[in-house]
């Protein structure tokens, strides 16, 4: 039987990045404080923020766009959700 795979919410995955950066805060009491379950993520979301990919943030569970920023399709109601 496979593990369950977690899903965190764009949201939850900024406020890791803003305590990172604040840095009063370990990896593991972010992880305690965030319900995050593996370091690994942290550690690969603030990849993701150094190396200018934020749009990965917004991405489902293994939906990895091929070309360009993410959905072209997204109109400006939706643009403005995804990131309030």
């Amino acid at each position: 039987m496979g593990k369950k795979k977690n899903y965190y919410s764009e949201t939850v995955k900024r406020q890791v990045i803003e305590l990172k950066l604040e840095g009063k805060l370990t990896n593991r009491e972010i992880m305690e404080k965030l319900g995050i379950c593996n370091v690994g993520q942290i550690k690969t979301w603030m990849k993701w923020f150094r190396n200018g990919e934020e749009h990965r943030l917004a991405q489902p569970i293994g939906k990895q766009y091929s070309y360009g920023k993410g959905p072209a399709d997204l109109t400006e109601i939706e643009e403005l959700k995804r990131t309030n």
